[in-house]
This record gives structure tokens, C-alpha cells and sequence, in this order.
């Protein structure tokens, strides 16, 4: 039985001694010979629990790369400007596939009703670069993370298929610009730390595979990771106070249900 993660941030702590930030070391990787960890949060929702994570690290001198959507439940112009002020990455949390997918439907549908996947791509790229410029009003985006979309039937990787971020100036993208042969990848996606079975597009291929029930365990075996990882937070997951935490439960072990078998298990 897969147990989740403790309700607290407290444990945080003692599995952020050696980070830094992704945008700044992302063209340096392949030359790289000592231990690296890669902070990086996807900020989903609650980006007030964001806002706590990065005061927790910034008292630890950690930095780490916050990637937010343009959604109004992630995007929040003075909460990211205050996790800016605190030393850490902003970056851009793209989900424009599924953004025109839910806003544009009628222009991508072909004359005989199905998506046409060229116009889909065209018009998530010009989505894209619109949201980008978004955040670069008042950010520096080098680097950039695919948002999961769970229940959307495309990947919004699929942009990439016929157009090129690095011509924006964005130096990487975790999904495409690591070796995953050379670094191990945890993540607290489904609020689980092996919670690969719920889990639809959080996934790299890697030659180190984990299976760790709770934050502890990883505790437990930190001189036991490679010496390159990436560890990826959810901060909305991480909470204190018993009612949001609860909630969180609750919301997210059903969500994991879900996603197991109608989305997972039908791939």
C-alpha cells in the first residue's frame, strides 16, 4: 500500500543542502563531475504555499526554479515577484495545447470533426510565445517546464513536434535538455514520492528507479541518491495546517484514482 508524503514542510529541510538554480546551470551539465541537485516546484495552484517554501529555503541560502502557469489559481504577480526578491528561478509553466484546446476548440476541428493536430500545434506555439512575453514583462525566463494536463488528451510537449523554444532564448527544458541516464528524478507528483502508477506525464526515462513510500525514507537514504537528482515539488501538497491538509488528502487521492484507471492504465 503506497503511503503519502508527511503533512508538513518541516522535513523539507533536510533534503535541500545542495541546490541550485536550473536556469543558471542548465548549459553547464554535461561538465559537471560533482553532486548537483536541481530544486525545481511546478506551482499549480496555492502559490502562497510557494511563497512559504521559498522563505524555508532562502533561510537555508538554497535556491531553487519556480515554474508557474498563467492561470489566475498560479498566477499571482506579487507573490512570484517576492520568490524573485528572495533569490530563486521564475519560470514558465506552459500548458498552451491544452490552453487552446479548451478555448479555441471550433478553429482546430478538421472538416470532418477531429482535432487537426497542425493547426493545434500553430495556435498552442502563438499561445506560447504570448505567454511568455507575459511573464517577461517583469521576469527573466531562461528556462521553461511542460505542465502535466492530466484529463487533456495531448501532451503539451507537443508543440516542440514542429517548433523551437531555444529561439525565444530559453536555455532548457527539464524534459528534453537532461540526461536522464545521468541524473535521478523524484517527484511528489499525485502527492506520492512513488506515485508512478497515478502519475500520466510526470515521467523520464532513467536508468535510476526509486520507489520511496515517504519523505523520510528519503532521509533515510540520501547518500544512497546519484550524485546528480532533481528533486520536483508541488507546494500546493504541502501544508501545516490539518483542514488544508486534509483537503489536499482527500482531493488528491481521488484524483490519483482517477487518473489510474482511465487515463494511465487506457494509454
Amino acid at each position: 500500500m503506497t503511503q503519502q508524503i508527511e503533512p508538513t514542510m518541516r522535513n523539507f529541510k533536510s533534503i535541500t543542502s545542495n541546490n541550485i538554480k536550473l536556469g543558471a546551470e542548465l548549459n553547464n551539465l554535461g561538465t559537471l563531475n560533482n553532486s548537483l541537485c536541481i530544486l525545481r516546484h511546478d506551482v499549480d495552484r496555492l502559490p502562497e504555499n510557494s511563497l512559504a517554501t521559498a522563505h524555508i529555503e532562502h533561510s537555508m541560502d538554497v535556491k531553487g526554479s519556480y515554474y508557474f502557469r498563467t492561470v489566475p489559481g498560479s498566477f499571482n504577480i506579487e507573490i512570484i515577484k517576492q520568490i524573485e526578491g528572495l533569490g530563486h528561478e521564475i519560470g514558465y509553466h506552459y500548458e498552451d495545447v491544452d490552453l487552446v484546446l479548451k478555448s479555441q476548440k471550433s478553429e482546430i476541428k478538421s472538416q470532418n470533426g477531429s482535432i487537426d493536430i497542425e493547426k493545434l500545434i500553430d495556435l498552442a506555439s502563438e499561445s506560447f510565445c504570448k505567454n511568455l512575453e507575459i511573464f517577461r514583462k517583469d521576469f527573466e525566463i531562461k528556462t521553461i517546464c511542460m505542465h502535466g494536463s492530466p484529463l487533456s488528451k495531448y501532451d503539451n510537449k507537443l508543440i516542440w513536434k514542429k517548433y523551437d523554444y531555444k529561439k525565444h532564448g530559453i536555455i532548457g527544458e527539464p524534459y528534453f535538455d537532461i540526461n536522464w541516464n545521468e541524473f535521478g528524478y523524484l517527484t511528489d507528483t499525485g502527492r506520492r514520492w512513488n506515485g508512478g502508477d497515478s502519475s500520466v506525464r510526470d515521467k523520464v526515462e532513467s536508468k535510476f528507479k526509486f520507489n520511496f513510500r515517504n519523505t523520510k525514507e528519503i532521509i533515510e537514504n540520501i547518500d544512497k541518491l546519484p550524485g546528480k537528482v532533481m528533486f520536483n515539488i508541488h507546494p500546493q501538497r504541502w501544508n501545516d495546517k490539518l483542514v488544508p491538509w486534509l483537503k489536499e488528502y482527500f482531493s488528491q487521492n481521488t484524483k490519483n484514482v482517477i487518473k489510474k484507471y482511465f487515463f494511465v492504465n487506457r494509454k
